[in-house]
């Protein structure tokens, strides 16, 4: 799979490789791209990649000697029994010294594990060798938890060393879409299994997806079939817990107190377990884009974020048992029944967030975002909601916006019936009085006639095809 996007990332490389001392720290879940984006920015460059396994630490040593050697051309390097981290980094350090190199430490977690006073070594290295001997520094970590411990945290030997740290979520819609040969409709539905994770994305392609999915998904011998259980396993003490939270989310339960009655718990206790989950990035807590503190607010919804983690649970969990029996037939059936309509069109809206941002972006649409999410009324019932919400605090606008992920080209009463929305919440009008509201409305299918009319009257309503601005 050739390398998409990450051109941000790739420059905020390359601006801490323009640095004296860079020391970057990359972390995120397993499968997102981390290694891929590393090899891209070093292929031109000097650089010294070791790769930490679980294994005992001389073994470490001496894997990391050999990389050394390999780059340095030094085949005696390898028969070289170290015993002293230090003595390694001072040959990278004392290797070309006028020339700039690139240390890249990937899966720092294992080598914390083998050795758990490696942070302090490391920091005595940093500090003492190689932070001024042209050396730029990279670990990178697939382990969220061990790596916000051991690399970021306050309590860290290794705090206050970093220049930058990146967090790498899964590729954008719009990069993922580009890079594609597929209609919008079939990237979209693609997009609502794979969530732009890069591993995942190697295993679909052109063709049927359900076919697909029958045979990387619900296959059991399918390299995705297990995937939550290896994602979790190593994050967590206890993966039942978790399991049985992200299924009653799947199950539509969102708000705190449903979640946990669900599971028969006080939410006390359940806390703990989403804030964990939170830090992973596989849940995720909205609230109204109406709340001035969003962290505080006890009007939050919890989501499940992760776009493969949310189908698996849908579409695998429920149905392990006769998935064992190569049932696949069943599961199939039941995705024939509701993928498009509800989970695709659910995604759907996320997809329409990021390509609204974009159009701001590119100043097609005239709006400085602040802050996108989505809405539900307190005041119209709990099941009124707008898809799109966004707020402009610079120039007091507020936009909503409505997604409508169906085979027919969407016509003005989808139009009428948001703005009727939107201007019958007191709520709504109270929090944002003197503001300008603008109007979007999202289809995969286009729109009537009469509906292009209205927008061509009005510059308040901006319709979106696809991913294009009409």
């Amino acid at each position: 799979m050739k390398f998409i996007g990450r051109q941000r990332e790739l420059e905020s490389l390359e601006t801490e490789y323009r640095k004296e001392g860079g020391f970057v720290v990359i972390y995120g879940r397993r499968r997102i791209g981390k290694t891929t984006l590393i090899k891209e920015f070093i292929k031109d460059k000097l650089a010294f990649y070791f790769l930490a396994t679980e294994e005992v630490e001389a073994q470490s040593m001496k894997r990391f000697a050999g990389a050394a050697a390999r780059v340095m051309n030094n085949p005696m390097l390898q028969r070289v029994a170290f015993s002293d981290w230090l003595d390694l980094f001072r040959l990278i350090a004392e290797y070309r010294p006028d020339e700039k190199k690139v240390l890249v430490i990937d899966e720092f977690p294992y080598l914390v594990k083998s050795n758990q006073a490696f942070p302090s070594i490391l920091q005595n290295a940093w500090d003492e060798i190689l932070k001024d001997s042209n050396v730029m520094l990279i670990l990178c970590g697939s382990l969220i938890g061990m790596m916000q411990k051991h690399a970021l945290s306050y309590d860290s030997p290794l705090y206050g060393r970093r220049t930058a740290q990146i967090r790498l979520a899964p590729l954008p819609f719009l990069d993922v879409y580009a890079a594609q040969n597929l209609s919008f409709e079939e990237a979209v539905e693609q997009y609502a299994i794979t969530g732009g994770v890069p591993k995942y994305l190697e295993f679909f392609h052109e063709g049927d997806l359900l076919q697909q999915v029958e045979s990387v998904v619900l296959n059991k011998n399918g390299f995705l079939y297990e995937e939550p259980n290896f994602l979790l396993k190593d994050e967590v003490i206890s993966a039942v817990n978790y399991f049985s939270i992200i299924r009653v989310m799947a199950e539509g339960n969102h708000k705190l107190g449903r979640i946990a009655g669900a599971m028969g718990i006080e939410t006390s206790r359940l806390m703990p377990y989403l804030s964990n989950l939170s830090d992973l990035g596989y849940i995720v807590k909205d609230t109204p884009v109406t709340e001035k503190n969003p962290e505080k607010s006890r009007k939050g919804l919890y989501f499940i974020s992760d776009n493969f983690v949310r189908f698996w649970f849908r579409y695998v969990y429920p149905y392990k048992g006769e998935l064992e029996l190569d049932n696949t037939q069943l599961v199939l059936d039941e995705i024939k029944k509701d993928f498009t309509q509800k989970f695709a069109a659910f995604a759907y809206e996320d997809v329409c967030k990021s390509i609204f941002a974009e159009l701001c972006r590119r100043q097609e649409i005239p709006f400085l975002p602040s802050r996108i999410g989505l809405y539900w009324f307190n005041d119209l019932g709990n099941d009124t909601e707008i898809d799109v919400m966004a707020v402009d605090r610079q120039n007091q606008q507020i936009f909503a916006g409505e997604c409508k992920f169906h085979g027919k080209p969407v016509d003005a009463p989808v139009f009428f019936a948001l703005r009727d929305k939107v201007q019958a919440s007191a709520e709504i009008q109270s929090a944002f009085k003197g503001y300008r509201f603008l109007y979007g409305v999202f289809s995969k299918s286009g729109f009537t006639s009469r509906l292009r009319e209205l927008a061509g009257e009005n510059p308040d309503v901006f319709l979106i095809n696809e991913d294009k601005l009409e």
